[in-house]
C-alpha cells in the first residue's frame, strides 16, 4: 500500500476500536442495503414494463375504437386532440407504415404486448385480410418444395375448435381457441400489419378501416426507471439510520470491556492498590479481567516483597552503621574521628535514600484534591529559607494563583522539591511556570504542565535520559562539589509517574536546563 493512501486512511479513520468498527459495519451495511434495493429495483423493471405495455394497448385500442366510430370528417381532429400517452404515436393516413420486407416484431415484444394472442384471435375471424409477419405463427415448418411453412403464411378462415381438424386451415399444434371473443365485428380492422423497431420494447402497426384509410400506430415502451420511486430514497434512509442507531450501541456496548480494561490499567499504573476489575460479562471479557486481577496481584506481591527486603536490609545496614559510630567518638585522632563520622553520615545518607527510591512511599499515600501553585510556592520559600545567602530574584513563581489537581501530597512535594533542589545545587537559581490545564493533543485529557527553569550550564543532549537512572551523576558538566546520590531525578519521576504523568528535561536556547513536568488535572 503506497504511504500516502497509508496517511490519508489514518487521516479518515476513527481512532478508536469501536469508532473504526462501527464504520466498517455502517460501510458493509450501506453497500449491502444499496445491492439489495438495486435487485430490488431491477426486479420490478418487468412489471413496470408489463403495466405500460398493458397501457400503451388499452390507449392504443381506445384510438381505434374512437376512429372506427367517428365519422369520417372528424377522424383527424378527434386524433388532434388526443391525449399524448408516452411510447404511443399515432397517424391516420391514406397508406400503411409498416411496408413488405420490413423484419417482424421480436419475440419479446410479441410476449411483452401479447401481440401472439391478438393475432390468433383477429386470424380466427379475419383470415386472409391478416398480415402476419415470418416466425411469429405457431404452425409446422413446410414440408413440401414450394410450400411456405405454416408459420409464414397468412391463416385463412378459421373455425372454432382445436387445431388441426379435418376442414380447417390452422396448423396442426396450434394454441387453442381463445375464450376471449376479440373485438365485435365492427370493431376489427379490414388488414393488420405489424413490424419490429429493431429493438425490444417497441413495434410499428397499421390498422386499415373499412372505408380504406390506415391508422398507423408507433408503440415504443419509455425507457425503464428502477429509481424512480418517491420511496426509495426514504426507505434507504431510514433503513441506514435505524441500522446505524443500531450498529453504535452495539459497537459501544461490545468495547466497554476493552475501555474498562485501558482504564484499569491506568489506573493501576498510577495506584499499585487500585480495586481489581469486576470479572463479569461474556466469557472473554471474563477471561481477560480475571488474568489482569492475576497480573496486577502479583506486582502487588512483588512490591511488597521488595519492600519488605529493603526493610530489612535497611535494618541490617543501620547497626553496623550505628555500632561504627559508637567507635568512632573513642577516637583519639580529631581528624581522623572528623573525616570517620562524615563518611558515616554520607553511607547514612545513602542507605536513606536508597530505602525511599525502593519503598515508593508516593504508591501507599492516599490521593487528594491538591492546590498546586500553592504547593509550588512554598517549596519555594523552604528553599529561600535554607539558602539565606541567595538573593530574592533567585527564586520565581509565574502562574495562577490556585490550580486544583488530584494528587498526593507529601510525594508530589518531594518531586517537586527535588527538581527545585537539583536547579538551585548546580545554578544558584530557580524559575517555576505553571500553566492552567489544557488538552494533551493525544486525546488523552487534559494536563497541568510545570516547568522548572535554571540558568545553570546544562546538561549534554545524550544525557538528558539518562540522568534519569539511579545513582547516575554528571562529571563534566556538573560541579562535583555539590555531591548528591544521583536519587533525587529518579525519584522525582518515580512518583509523577505514579500520579499519571512524567518529567523530562530539555536545554534551554537562553542556557540553563528546564524539567516539563506534566500531570492529569
Amino acid at each position: 500500500m503506497p504511504a500516502s493512501l497509508r496517511a490519508t486512511l489514518r487521516r479518515w479513520l476513527p481512532g478508536t476500536l469501536g469508532g473504526r468498527t462501527a464504520l466498517l459495519l455502517l460501510a458493509g451495511l450501506m453497500l449491502v442495503q444499496g445491492l439489495g434495493l438495486t435487485i430490488h429495483a431491477l426486479d420490478r423493471v418487468d412489471l413496470q414494463r408489463e403495466v405500460q405495455a398493458r397501457e400503451i394497448m388499452a390507449r392504443a385500442f381506445g384510438a381505434w375504437r374512437a376512429v372506427v366510430l367517428a365519422p369520417p370528417e372528424r377522424r383527424a381532429l378527434l386524433l388532434l386532440d388526443a391525449e399524448p400517452q408516452p411510447g404511443l404515436n399515432f397517424e391516420l393516413s391514406t397508406v400503411p407504415a409498416v411496408r413488405p420486407g420490413m423484419p417482424p416484431p421480436s419475440a419479446e415484444t410479441m410476449r411483452l404486448f401479447h401481440l401472439d394472442l391478438m393475432l390468433a384471435s383477429f386470424a380466427r375471424r379475419r383470415g386472409p385480410d391478416l398480415l402476419l409477419p415470418p416466425r411469429i405463427g405457431r404452425g409446422r415448418p413446410a414440408e413440401k418444395p414450394g410450400e411456405r411453412a405454416a408459420e409464414d403464411r397468412p391463416y385463412g378462415p378459421l373455425r372454432d375448435g382445436a387445431g388441426g381438424r379435418p376442414g380447417s386451415e390452422e396448423p396442426p399444434g396450434a394454441r387453442p381457441p381463445l375464450a376471449d371473443p376479440g373485438p365485435p365485428p365492427h370493431l376489427r380492422p379490414a388488414e393488420m400489419r405489424m413490424a419490429g423497431l429493431g429493438h425490444p420494447g417497441g413495434f410499428l402497426a397499421s390498422l386499415r378501416l373499412a372505408d380504406g384509410p390506415w391508422l398507423n400506430l408507433r408503440v415504443e415502451l419509455p425507457p425503464p426507471r428502477p429509481w424512480h420511486s418517491p420511496t426509495f430514497l426514504i426507505a434507504f434512509v431510514l433503513m441506514t439510520v435505524a441500522a446505524a442507531g443500531l450498529i453504535l450501541w452495539a459497537v459501544s456496548r461490545l468495547t466497554r470491556p476493552v475501555r474498562l480494561l485501558a482504564a484499569a490499567a491506568e489506573r493501576l499504573g498510577r495506584d499499585v492498590n487500585a480495586p481489581p476489575l469486576p470479572e463479569r460479562g461474556p466469557s472473554e471479557v471474563t477471561i481477560a479481567a480475571r488474568a489482569f486481577n492475576l497480573m496486577a496481584e502479583r506486582i502487588r506481591r512483588f512490591v511488597s516483597d521488595r519492600t519488605q527486603m529493603l526493610a530489612a536490609i535497611g535494618h541490617d545496614l543501620r547497626t553496623p552503621i550505628t555500632r561504627l559510630r559508637l567507635r568512632a567518638e573513642f577516637m583519639d585522632d580529631d581528624e581522623q574521628r572528623r573525616k570517620m563520622l562524615a563518611d558515616l553520615d554520607e553511607m547514612e545518607a545513602m542507605v536513606t535514600a536508597t530505602l525511599a527510591f525502593g519503598r515508593d512511599d508516593a504508591a501507599t499515600e492516599p490521593a487528594g484534591p491538591l492546590d498546586l501553585a500553592a504547593l509550588c510556592r512554598t517549596v519555594l520559600d523552604e528553599a529561600a529559607d535554607a539558602r539565606p545567602e541567595a538573593e530574592p530574584q533567585d527564586f520565581a513563581y509565574e502562574g495562577p494563583d490556585r490550580l486544583t489537581v488530584r494528587a498526593r501530597p507529601v510525594a508530589l512535594k518531594r518531586a517537586v522539591a527535588n527538581l527545585v533542589n537539583n536547579a538551585l545545587a548546580y545554578a544558584g537559581d530557580v524559575r517555576i511556570r505553571l500553566a492552567p490545564a489544557r488538552p494533551d493533543g493525544r486525546g488523552r485529557g487534559t494536563v497541568v504542565r510545570l516547568a522548572i527553569e535554571d540558568s545553570g550550564p546544562g546538561v549534554p543532549e545524550e544525557e538528558l535520559e539518562g540522568v534519569f537512572q539511579p545513582f547516575r551523576r554528571l562529571e563534566g558538566s556538573r560541579n562535583r562539589e555539590t555531591g548528591g546520590t544521583g536519587l533525587g531525578l529518579p525519584i522525582a519521576r518515580n512518583i509523577l509517574r505514579a500520579h499519571g504523568g512524567d518529567v523530562v528535561l530539555r536545554n534551554r536556547a537562553e542556557g540553563g536546563l528546564r524539567a516539563e513536568v506534566t500531570l492529569p488535572a
